[in-house]
């Protein structure tokens, strides 16, 4: 644990030295090529600091931010695009715009409960799940990768809930939400592009999609050329993941979530060209209910399928929900010591 924590320290240190450099010096470079050079050792060093750690935990969620969000955001910046265009006013927003999956609410809403009520809704539904795995040796192998599934998708959820409340109070801005209640999603289109992890297709849509669709229209009609920028950018994700399960395994990719995203870009892809044909999309219509079961039940199969097995196989998953057991009795501790 204490090794954990010096690296962690080491780690945060190396990404706030560099971000530093990112916010004084390369926006007096001309931004382009020239720029995404001055970037190119921070971008390396994102690469490699999720390696510091031997703690799952860690590893992705360093892996997550500097690796997976801080890069694209840089490369965006690099070319005055992205989420850090127009650049943050001070460092430390500077600094929490490009490391975290969050940026600045541009119309603040008035707040209510019900986000709250939610949230502990998670919370009751993940302190369930690490108990049930008291009883893993009792559950099918099939049920444990979906709960395993599910375990990922809350644990994500309730970290990055965390992060934006640290963020927003040294910050003291509003923050948009980092994802818009993804289990009621109506499509695909609707989860990935709408609902689910709102930072990534921000990141996606400029770095990869529009890119691919300029350079598709030129060989097909504008309303067609939409289909190679979303199998894009689904494909790019996938093997952004797979680079994530490495820092996870440190074993070679299998291209299975690979392939979980490319279904994912087909299956979105089919589901707009259906909505272009009117005439189907009137004798086809469901009703909302369905479409939600419908659509989180495609994710949720496709995952258990494509996604989890890789991480059972590896044994990180076991890792994963024994490090998330012993910090919750940790936390335990803490608030038996101070009650």
């Amino acid at each position: 644990m204490e090794e954990e924590v010096k690296s962690f320290i080491k780690v945060w240190i190396f990404a706030t030295i560099s971000i530093t450099y990112c916010y004084y010096i390369p926006p007096k470079i001309k931004s382009g090529v020239p720029r995404l050079l001055s970037l190119c050792p921070v971008l390396a060093l994102f690469l490699v600091l999720p390696l510091f750690f031997s703690s799952v935990h860690l590893s992705l969620i360093t892996a997550f931010f500097l690796t997976w969000l801080a890069n694209f955001k840089l490369i965006l910046f690099s070319f005055d695009k992205g989420p850090l265009i127009p650049i943050p006013a001070t460092l430390s927003r500077f600094l929490c715009f490009t490391c975290f999956p969050i940026k600045a609410q541009q119309n603040p809403k008035s707040q209510n409960h019900l986000p709250k009520l939610v949230f502990a809704i998670k919370v009751a539904i993940f302190g369930v799940l690490l108990h049930l795995y008291g009883y893993r040796q009792n559950l099918s192998p099939v049920l444990l990768l979906g709960l395993y599934f599910v375990h990922l998708y809350l644990e994500i959820e309730i970290i990055l809930t965390f992060v934006k409340v640290l963020v927003f109070i040294s910050l003291g801005c509003d923050l948009e939400p980092q994802s818009n209640k993804p289990y009621l999603a109506t499509s695909l289109q609707d989860f990935w592009g709408r609902r689910w992890n709102l930072m990534v297709p921000a990141i996606l849509r400029p770095a990869v999609y529009a890119p691919m669709r300029r350079v598709s229209e030129r060989r097909m009609s504008s309303s067609w050329a939409l289909f190679p920028g979303i199998l894009a950018a689904f494909v790019v994700s996938g093997l952004v993941h797979e680079l994530l399960f490495f820092y996870l395994t440190r074993e070679m990719p299998t291209g299975e979530v690979t392939l979980f995203f490319a279904l994912q870009g087909v299956c979105t892809a089919a589901e707009l060209a259906v909505k272009k044909r009117t005439t189907v999309m009137q004798r086809w219509q469901f009703s909302p209910a369905v479409s939600r079961l419908l659509t989180v039940g495609f994710v949720f199969v496709t995952g258990v399928w494509l996604f989890t097995p890789q991480l059972q196989r590896s044994g990180v998953m076991e890792r994963y929900t024994y490090e998330a057991l012993l910090f919750v009795d940790y936390v335990k501790q803490k608030l038996f010591i101070y009650s």
